[in-house]
């Protein structure tokens, strides 16, 4: 396969135009037949429900080159699924599964030359997203809406790639109780924005947001779940209704449990315990893990015993089998990998 004249190696996680991208409109309480499409501008309304209030969800999961050169997405139906219980929450239309891997599959495809070389380190990400286009001045659903997927390549979703992170533990709230924390809707990262760049202006690279209600447990990064490892090997993931169910968090719990033979513990994490764990990893999608060194706490420096230099041993085994399945080196559970015919 003919690939696009880039320095794969040397990307970083940021936007690049690709050739094409699917779009999709809700009217008159249907949906239409959607289509790939060149032009990647927007034309909407200046009183759009998006643009008034904030009536938009989104997903983010990524192709890849695998081992024998197939092109693959990892878990896509996930995607599809949390979509439809974000988009119920904020009173959207549900674009059906069937679609959504279709249309997904249609990207990539029609960027084939975008997915990166196989051992480059960079992935192709893609991005669903559905927002409320018809015009709202009173406060309420949308009437029409659409539902668009482009690609971009991109590398490392943090600049130093694998190496541990620093983090602060945040004086702002990600969500509130009884919110939207457990759905992937933009408003929740519109929260995090001046929280995460005042961290980087403190020289931190992400923030522990703790729980609303009582600010004593860790709930999660702006855009990652936490996973840590005990001292005796134990995985343990904060539990709460406030937290987005993470794909690769889940998918990394079942590699703990069935590919390692680990000990998974879900529940709630106090934010007073976390110096007893010796390994702390951000697993999301863009990163898979980010492995975190050192979190404050106002101060206080939580170190974690696998140092700053590189992954603890567990988290670097959960990191190289769950992308040694996503890279077909590994052999995937059944439904785990989506491949693409192009």
């Amino acid at each position: 396969m003919e690939h696009k004249d880039i320095d794969w190696s040397n990307l970083d996680f940021s936007y690049r135009k690709t050739n094409k991208r699917y779009v999709a409109d809700y009217k008159d309480g249907a949906w239409g037949e959607g289509a790939l499409i060149e032009d990647d501008t927007i034309t909407m309304s200046e009183c759009a429900g998006v643009l008034q209030y904030a009536q938009t969800v989104f997903e983010g999961l990524k192709a890849y080159t695998t081992e024998d050169g197939r092109i693959v997405t990892f878990r896509p139906d996930l995607n599809a699924e949390r979509l439809e219980s974000s988009a119920k929450r904020l009173e959207m239309p549900v674009f059906p599964k069937e679609r959504f891997i279709e249309a997904v599959d249609a990207v990539v495809s029609a960027n084939k030359e975008y997915v990166p070389p196989y051992g480059s380190g960079a992935t192709l990400y893609i991005r669903p997203y559905m927002f409320g286009i018809s015009p709202v001045i009173g406060v309420s659903p949308a009437r029409d809406y659409q539902f668009r997927v482009f690609s971009t390549p991109v590398g490392p979703y943090f600049k130093g790639g694998a190496k541990p992170i620093t983090i602060k533990v945040s004086d702002f709230d990600r969500a509130a109780p009884h919110g939207t924390g457990n759905i992937k809707a933009g408003l929740n990262y519109a929260m995090s924005l001046h929280a995460i760049v005042t961290a980087h202006n403190e020289g931190y690279d992400e923030n522990m947001y703790l729980d609303p209600g009582t600010r004593t447990k860790v709930e999660e990064t702006g855009g990652a779940n936490f996973l840590f490892v005990t001292k005796d090997n134990k995985i343990v993931t904060p539990k709460s209704d406030s937290i987005l169910p993470s794909i690769t968090r889940r998918s990394l719990v079942h590699v703990a449990k069935e590919y390692l033979g680990l000990e998974v513990e879900e529940r709630p994490v106090y934010l007073s315990e976390v110096g007893d764990f010796v390994e702390c990893g951000l697993c999301g999608t863009a990163a898979v893990i980010s492995p975190v060194g050192k979190i404050v706490d106002h101060g206080r420096d939580i170190c974690m015993a696998s140092g700053m230099e590189e992954m603890g041993p567990v988290t670097k085994e959960l990191y190289d089998t769950l992308t040694g399945i996503q890279m077909g080196r590994i052999d995937a559970p059944e439904g785990w990998i989506h491949e693409i015919k192009c």
